[in-house]
C-alpha cells in the first residue's frame, strides 16, 4: 500500500510547462512543509519536465523516495516494448527505483490486449512499478478493463484517476459502483476545472491561462451546462461572502468515496488556498452549490 498521508495530492502539471524550476520546487516545498507527500506527473507533462523537476527537487532536498508517493502516467501505445521503454525513461527522469502508482494516462484499445497487462504486471514483479491504475477511462471502459484483469492471474487494479468538479465532472454512479465492487480508489483531479470555475474567464480566456495554453481544453468547459453551473456557483459564492474558488476547492475535497484530491497551480498561494477550503464543510451550501 502506497504510503498517502493526506487526502490532497500535488498536481504538478504546470511544472516546466507553465513554470519553472524554482517556481515548481516552491510549490514541492510548501505541499510537503503542510503534509502532502502524494506527488503527480506524466511523462507528457512539459515533455518530461514535470517528472524531471521532481526527480532534482527529491536529490536537492534530499528527499527521500520511501516519505513520498510519485505517480506518473504512460499514453499510448500500449505495447509490451512501448510501455517497457516509457516507463524506464520515466523512472531516469525521476531519478527513481519503483513508481509508486503507474497510470495508463488514457483509453486505448490495447488496454484489452492481455500483453498489455502481462508487460504491466512483469514490471511489477521486477519492482519498478509498485502500482497499477487507469486514467480518463469513462465507466464502460473501466468495466472492460475490470472484467479483463478477472480473467488474468498476478494483474491487480488499485486506482482510477478522473476528472472531477462541479462544472465537469467524468464520474458517475456506474462508475462509483464499479470502482466500490473491485475496491478501486479514486483520485480526482482540476477541482477548480483549470480555473474555469474561478470566473476569471467570464469575460473570454485569459491570456497564459491553462485555456490559453492548451486550447483544447476550452471545449470541455465552454459550454451551456458547465456555463450554468459556474453562474449557480457564483451566484452562491456572492450569496455566503465566500469565493467562487473556495467553495468549488471545499466540495470537490468534501465529495463521497474520493480518496485523493489532486491540487496544483502556479503559486504557495494556489496550494494554501486549497488547503484552508479544504477544512471548510457544509452540507447546505454543498447542495445549493448542486442545484443547476
Amino acid at each position: 500500500m502506497i504510503k498517502i498521508t493526506n487526502k490532497l495530492g500535488l498536481g504538478c502539471v504546470t511544472f516546466g510547462r507553465e513554470i519553472g524550476k524554482e517556481a515548481s520546487f516552491r510549490l514541492l516545498d510548501y505541499a510537503y512543509s503542510k503534509g502532502i507527500n502524494s506527488f503527480d506527473t506524466a511523462a507528457v507533462y512539459g515533455d518530461g519536465s514535470s517528472e524531471r523537476i521532481i526527480g532534482q527537487w527529491m536529490v536537492e532536498r534530499a528527499i527521500s523516495s520511501d516519505s513520498i508517493s510519485i505517480a506518473t502516467k504512460i499514453l499510448p501505445p500500449y505495447d509490451p516494448l512501448h510501455i517497457r521503454i516509457t516507463v524506464e525513461q520515466c523512472l531516469r527522469r525521476l531519478g527513481i527505483e519503483s513508481i509508486d502508482i503507474l497510470y495508463l494516462h488514457r483509453w486505448d484499445e490495447k488496454v484489452t490486449n492481455e500483453q498489455t497487462w502481462s508487460e504491466l504486471t512483469d514490471l511489477v514483479s521486477e519492482g519498478k512499478i509498485k502500482e497499477l491504475g487507469v486514467s480518463n477511462f469513462n465507466a464502460m471502459q473501466l468495466a472492460d478493463t475490470v472484467n479483463l484483469i478477472e480473467k488474468l492471474e498476478g494483474v491487480n487494479l488499485s486506482y482510477i484517476q478522473n476528472n472531477h468538479n462541479l462544472a465537469v465532472s467524468d464520474l458517475n454512479d456506474n462508475m462509483r459502483g464499479i470502482c466500490r465492487k473491485n475496491n478501486l480508489k479514486i483520485i480526482t483531479y482540476s477541482p477548480l476545472g483549470a480555473g474555469f470555475l474561478t470566473g476569471k474567464h467570464l469575460n473570454g480566456v485569459q491570456k497564459d491561462s491553462r485555456f490559453a495554453v492548451i486550447p483544447a481544453h476550452q471545449d470541455i468547459y465552454f459550454n451551456a451546462d458547465s456555463q450554468r453551473r459556474l453562474k449557480r456557483l457564483m451566484e452562491v459564492a456572492a450569496d455566503t461572502g465566500y469565493s467562487p474558488e473556495y467553495l468549488a476547492l471545499a466540495w470537490a475535497t468534501h465529495q463521497k468515496d474520493i480518496d485523493l484530491v489532486l491540487i496544483g497551480g502556479r503559486s504557495t498561494d494556489h496550494i494554501k488556498q486549497a488547503i484552508e477550503a479544504s477544512k471548510f464543510y457544509s452540507a447546505e451550501i454543498f447542495d445549493e452549490l448542486e442545484k443547476t
